[in-house]
């Protein structure tokens, strides 16, 4: 049988205080293999070891044990077989839009022009053309998330990780880069691997919702989402088998936010 693209072992995650000692135990014996052509959601209460999971995958974090394959090779250093989007604003506030878009090219080393044509097309993809020369704190955040979206599909990587990309977002700008995030997805349909605490959005984008239990995080149900493709987000409450995944999702999550209210 084929390896998964993306494989977890027997993960833990155990976080030390300063002198080195145990303090926080945030992951405890994570088994899970992502498949091919998937979007699959991570979805749990705060502190469940969500984030610290997709940090794994990407390499800026190791386990205390176990393993985690990509493409095959173990990840043991920062992963360069995947595009990261993490929390927060996402762009570099020193840069301009097209010198954030384009900044992964450069890393690689691709000739100047070619670069700047490329970040166009992208910038254009994600409906943000003209604004190549503005600084992020010069856009709104909806078109920051926009612009992070750009800089981690120019690469034309095969993986997706996003640790809760509109969380900040309100609500109809969220339903907006949701259908843009799945329209740019499709056009590949590479491995998406996305963190949220939302259950609407983890059931509207997803093949796979994967549900951890609260602290020391562990997978407690893996919810399979049968929607058909492609999907119109703004009316996914109408789609045929949202009713049902949302179901499985809410029940099984609906323990996790009563242990820790």
């Amino acid at each position: 049988m084929t390896e998964a693209p993306i494989s977890i072992r027997g993960v833990r995650k155990v976080f030390t205080d300063a002198d080195g000692n145990p303090d926080v135990v945030a992951l405890a014996e994570v088994d899970l293999e992502i498949p091919a052509r998937s979007f699959v959601s991570f979805l749990g209460p705060s502190g469940c070891g969500k984030t610290t999971l997709l940090r794994m995958i990407a390499g800026i974090e190791r386990p205390s044990a176990g393993t985690i394959t990509c493409k095959g090779r173990n990840v043991e250093r920062v992963n360069t077989d995947v595009a990261y989007v993490p929390q927060g604003r996402g762009l570099f506030p020193w840069m301009t839009l097209g010198e954030n878009v384009e900044f992964p090219l450069r890393v690689r080393g691709v000739a100047a022009a070619e670069r700047t044509m490329r970040a166009r097309a992208w910038i254009k993809k994600v409906g943000l053309d003209g604004f190549e020369g503005n600084h992020p704190w010069q856009l709104s955040g909806g078109m920051e998330k926009r612009g992070a979206l750009a800089r981690a599909l120019i690469g034309d990587l095969d993986i997706l990780l996003m640790d809760e990309p509109f969380g900040p977002l309100d609500a109809q700008t969220r339903l907006v880069l949701q259908d843009d995030l799945l329209r740019l997805w499709s056009e590949k349909r590479s491995i998406a691997v996305f963190v949220t605490h939302d259950l609407v959005e983890a059931v509207a984008l997803s093949d796979l919702v994967v549900i951890m239990s609260r602290r020391p995080g562990r997978i407690k149900k893996i919810v399979p989402v049968s929607i058909p493709r492609p999907r119109n987000v703004f009316e996914i409450f109408r789609a045929e088998g949202f009713n049902a995944a949302y179901d499985q999702v809410q029940e099984a999550m609906r323990d996790e936010f009563a242990l820790v209210a």
